[in-house]
């Protein structure tokens, strides 16, 4: 089996070079550039599993970044961005997941915090040997488990990975109410901190992809106070 390999966009070389020998003992290869116009050119040159990304870059943000990747045609825009924010500041969380990052970490982390978070992301893409997964259906909106694509009315929907693991466990227990850190814990396998913010902006972002009208959706819920929860009924 080949490693597992990662694009580690961060322009501390010492922090990188720790990073790429931590996890090259958990037989994970690392690809290591010091900016994002490196980046953007090692993705086009290689086929990566996961992206390490620093908000704070030399040439431009992490942001820009995170959008370039996202407007690329093909799988490029599919590769998992795990963004490195910096430590007590929610807003930078906030704002790289609604540009399409699937999860971050604040610095200063723990190598095998980094490390678990890496393992969860590429478990949720599964394994190409599971046993096929009958689409999920409510009305227009086709939930395809195995190809990983969402669809309404047969056009395509946008999501990054993590995005399109929360509609599925939301979709998969359609008509329960789920806690955020229910929802968390599903698709991530950690509790919700208490300023975590991420739920609520991942389903903004499915909401704008899979609802007719965002501002009053109708298949994924609030339920105040409580979380989320995804109607049977479908429009």
């Amino acid at each position: 089996m080949s490693k597992a390999r990662i694009l580690m966009i961060e322009d501390d070389t010492r922090l990188a070079a720790m990073v790429r020998n931590y996890l090259a003992q958990a037989d994970f290869e690392v690809v290591h550039v010091t900016d994002g116009k490196r980046g953007l050119e090692a993705l086009q040159r290689q086929l990566v599993d996961l992206t390490i990304l620093d908000l704070m870059l030399p040439d431009m943000d992490g942001l820009e970044v995170c959008r370039r990747i996202r407007a690329q045609p093909g799988d490029i825009a599919h590769v998992p961005i795990l963004m490195l924010t910096a430590k007590g500041d929610p807003m930078d969380r906030v704002i790289g997941l609604e540009v399409g990052a699937d999860d971050y970490l604040p610095k200063p982390f723990e190598p095998r915090e980094l490390l678990a978070r890496i393992r969860a992301v590429l478990r949720r893409r599964g394994p190409d040997s599971a046993p096929a997964q009958t689409p999920l259906l409510f009305g227009s909106l086709e939930i395809d488990r195995d190809a990983r694509t969402v669809t309404v009315d047969d056009q395509e929907c946008a999501l990054t990975s993590y995005q399109f693991d929360l509609l599925v466990v939301l979709a998969e227990r359609a008509g329960r109410v789920l806690t955020r850190d229910q929802i968390m814990e599903a698709v991530r396998g950690r509790e919700l901190d208490a300023y975590d913010r991420s739920i609520d902006v991942h389903v903004g972002r499915i909401r704008a992809a899979i609802e007719a009208d965002v501002k009053n959706p109708k298949r994924i819920l609030t339920v105040r106070g409580v979380g989320y929860v995804f109607a049977r009924e479908q429009p």
